[in-house]
């Protein structure tokens, strides 16, 4: 089923058109009588995964020594 209501009117009932269109209805929003946009849902995010290491807790040595002087005046702008 299709639902269509001009914007005026949309305005009004602007939070049942959405639980609507949450539900899976279809719903059009017409300026003049002529359909302009669709209301649809946001598909549901995954859980996304933190970090961004292989393996968390996994760092190589290297990254734990401290930065050269040539390196730090990159950082610093010195």
């Amino acid at each position: 089923m299709v639902t269509q209501l001009n914007i005026q009117d949309a305005k009004a009932k602007l939070s049942d058109l959405v639980a609507r269109a949450q539900r899976g209805e279809d719903v059009v929003i017409a300026r003049s009588g002529v359909p302009a946009v669709r209301l649809v849902p946001v598909a549901a995010r995954g859980q996304r995964e933190l970090g961004f290491m292989p393996y968390p807790g996994e760092v190589s040595e290297e990254a734990l020594e401290p930065l050269d002087a040539e390196h730090l005046a990159d950082w610093y702008g010195a």
